[in-house]
This record gives structure tokens, C-alpha cells and sequence, in this order.
């Protein structure tokens, strides 16, 4: 299958995933023998960490202070080798962002940052309630020159509606994905676009504990979003899926 095109305004995503693997090991200051180890190791010691201390009551405070750096690394792990598979995922945002866009639960910034570069974005809500993601991804707007086109917050800013909501393997993680599901639905504009995707699987192996799997909750999330949203149709073969409000 031949290579879609990267918009030109993507192109240092193409070339060096915008600098992720630099900024990781400037940012904690590690050598780069020392960082690839912890690349290749962030998943295993992030599932054993879920495994250990992961529970659903306390789901918030373990993103937000258990995971510390392990996270960063596992998240880097999977951006660094799924890069054509996130290429095609900012070809979609590319092709839909506008406006004010929020990225809610924005991990290391990738998505964010390709927003921001989009022509037609004019400001971008990065939110995320781990404080090390949170202070990297400043780090990496300063260094790309994007300090001013994204702000940051933990949590999605009163009172403020959005042109486009993104939110990328985030949902499996909330003990109820219908209820932020509704609330994106309240703060869309309403012409706006939501850009999402979820992963209701505990993993063949157990490797991702502290992903939602309950049946019900999963039925209540897929009515939810089948009576509020309609999917738009893309060509991209990813997870990530884009919805317009339907009422």
C-alpha cells in the first residue's frame, strides 16, 4: 500500500517524531545508552507497576503521582515504534482540527504539538493531571517554538467550548468513559469535531491492568456515543475514529 503524503507542516514529525527521543533525554538528563534501556524496558515495568499498585477507586492519584517517570518512558516506547501509525493519526487531526482545540489526557505531546503546527488550529488545550508528562510537554513546546499556540491546564478550563476535542488512549483508563464521553458532547462546538479512541482490553497477557474492561460499562459507553455522535468517514487505518455531534 503506498505512503500517503505528510502535509508539509508535519514534516519534522516525519523525520524525527519532532525531536521525542531528544527531548526525553534532555529532559531527565540521561545519557543515551541509559535511555534506550529505559525505552525498552517502560512497558514491562509499567504493567508491573499496574499489577502492584493499580486500583480503580484510586485511579486518579496513580496517574497523577505513582507513575512518575516509568510512564514518560512507556509512552515513548510506543509513539517511537508506531511511528507510521501516529503519522496517520496527526493526518487525521490535520485533516479535521480547527479552532480551539482540546487535547485532553495528552501524554507526551505528540498530538498536541501536531495541532498546533496545523494552519487552521489557533490555540491548543493541552490537559493532563501527571505532573511529568505535564512539565515535559512545556518543555517540548518551548523547544519547538510553540509556547504561545499551546496552554496547559489539569483540567479542561470552565465555561469554554472547543472547535476540536482529541483524546488518544485515554478512555480505557476512567472508571466511567460515558460520563466524559457526555461532557465532551457538552463543551464541542456545534459545528466542532471530536477525534477519540479506547482499548476496553486488559491485554492476552495481562499486560495492561488498569485498562477498563467491564462489559457493561463498555455497552453503556458504545450507546452513548452511538445516540450523541456520528462518525465521520476517514481513510486511515488507525484506532483513532472522528465524530460530529448528531444531537
Amino acid at each position: 500500500m503506498p505512503t500517503l503524503p505528510m502535509p508539509s507542516f508535519l514534516s519534522s514529525y516525519w523525520e524525527s517524531s519532532f525531536n521525542l527521543k531528544q527531548h526525553i533525554q534532555e529532559f531527565l538528563q540521561l545519557d543515551a545508552e541509559i535511555l534506550e534501556t529505559k525505552l525498552e524496558f517502560g512497558q514491562q515495568q509499567m504493567a508491573e507497576l499496574g499489577h502492584k499498585d493499580f486500583d480503580w477507586e484510586q485511579a486518579t492519584a496513580f496517574y497523577r503521582d505513582k507513575v512518575g517517570e516509568v510512564y514518560l518512558f512507556e509512552l515513548g516506547a510506543w509513539h517511537l515504534a508506531s511511528h507510521d501509525y501516529i503519522g496517520d493519526t496527526l493526518r487525521l487531526i490535520a485533516d479535521h482540527a480547527h479552532g480551539c482545540v482540546l487535547d485532553f489526557g495528552g501524554g507526551i505531546g505528540t498530538h498536541a504539538i501536531g495541532a498546533a503546527l496545523c494552519p487552521h488550529v489557533e490555540q491548543v488545550v493541552y490537559c493532563d493531571i501527571n505532573p511529568i508528562n505535564f512539565d515535559f510537554v512545556k518543555y517540548r513546546a518551548e523547544k519547538l517554538g510553540l509556547s504561545e499556540k499551546i496552554i496547559f491546564c489539569v483540567e479542561i478550563p470552565p465555561q469554554k467550548t472547543f472547535d476540536t476535542i482529541m483524546s488518544f488512549d485515554v478512555l480505557e483508563h476512567l472508571p466511567d468513559p460515558s460520563q466524559q464521553l457526555l461532557e465532551f458532547h457538552q463543551i464541542l462546538a456545534d459545528e466542532g469535531k471530536m477525534i477519540l479512541n479506547w482499548h476496553f482490553f486488559k491485554g492476552f497477557n495481562q499486560e495492561h491492568p488498569f485498562h477498563l474492561d467491564d462489559p457493561q460499562a463498555i455497552d453503556t459507553f458504545f450507546k452513548t456515543i452511538q445516540s450523541n455522535c456520528l462518525e465521520v468517514f476517514h481513510p486511515y487505518h488507525i484506532t483513532a475514529r472522528c465524530y460530529r455531534k448528531w444531537n
